[in-house]
């Protein structure tokens, strides 16, 4: 029996669902089966009862659980004390951000915080939502600014900062490249890139709901699932694409961006995210600082 077996097994039992555990982790189902089974074998217990259709805890599945939720804990509570032992001698934070924070709220941010703590080496990552979180809980990152998830993560802390608006991007000889606002209506029959919604849940949900609202069908195209790759396609005259403002700062010659007609769903959240109970100095400055600071960034999104 190992940790990683360990998490392999409270990851499937808080999910119920292979799959689903299996994406949390960044692994697939099958490797995740695998090791359940191995610590099964090990423990000499069926922990779990698997069906095609369902997953359940066996009695000694359900004490595991219990126990090795707290030692885990303990595991990265030891592993976190450690960490924080080097990164005192060594004046270091780790941040993640998906793309469009990257392109937008980090430059500003940093660049503050660069004035306020010029000691604070910045190690930046940029990913998506779904592969920043393992990496907080993993303790590979210290803070990261991500599309909070439906279901968060109870060993994370999530403070919520604002939406961003979302505008179209269409190639600037678009017959609508020329106006000032464009409504869903109006995007009707064109072609649409949009990213896969399990691994941009919040981008791509929000252009169907905008169609859903105006009681349009989406008129999917083409599907992307990074952002720069989607203002190239875009470039190419393949569709238009729903995407945050921030975007226009990535370099994409041929591209405009057009603001869409007022609607209360045309919001994408952005939320900065750190592990529960954990004490970081430089990364507590740097939340401090976006705390103070965040009226002004907000105006920008």
């Amino acid at each position: 029996m190992d940790l990683h077996q360990l998490r392999c097994f409270v990851a499937a039992a808080e999910e119920l669902h292979f799959g689903r555990a299996a994406q949390r982790l960044e692994m697939l189902p099958s490797a995740l089966g695998r090791f359940v089974r191995l610590l099964e074998e090990d423990l000499g217990t069926r922990l779990m009862t698997r069906t095609t259709r369902s997953v359940t805890l066996t009695d000694d599945g359900a004490v595991l659980l219990k126990e090795a939720r707290t030692l885990l804990a303990q595991a990265d509570t030891l592993a976190a004390k450690f960490r924080m032992r080097g990164r005192k001698q060594a004046a270091t934070v780790r941040v993640g951000a998906i793309d469009s924070a990257a392109a937008g709220l980090l430059p500003m941010l940093l660049h503050d915080f660069r004035e306020q703590r010029p000691d604070v080496t910045v190690q930046l990552a940029e990913e998506k939502t779904i592969r920043l979180l393992p990496r907080l809980l993993s303790g590979r990152l210290d803070l990261v600014f991500v599309r909070p998830p439906e279901r968060p993560d109870k060993r994370l802390e999530f403070m919520f900062l604002f939406h961003e608006t979302a505008v179209v991007a269409l190639s600037d000889h678009h017959p609508l490249a020329s106006k000032k606002r464009i409504s869903i209506a109006e995007l009707a029959d064109q072609p649409l890139i949009v990213p896969e919604r399990r691994s941009r849940p919040h981008s791509h949900d929000l252009t169907m709901k905008l169609f859903a609202e105006a009681g349009l069908e989406a008129r999917i195209a083409q599907i992307a699932d990074e952002k720069q790759t989607i203002v190239n396609l875009v470039s190419a005259d393949l569709g238009v694409a729903i995407v945050p403002k921030w975007t226009s700062r990535m370099a994409a010659r041929g591209v405009r961006y057009v603001r869409l007609a007022s609607s209360d769903m045309n919001k994408l959240p952005l939320a900065a995210a750190w592990t529960r109970g954990t004490r970081d100095p430089i990364r507590d400055d740097m939340l401090e600082m976006l705390k103070d600071r965040l009226s002004h960034y907000a105006r920008e999104a």
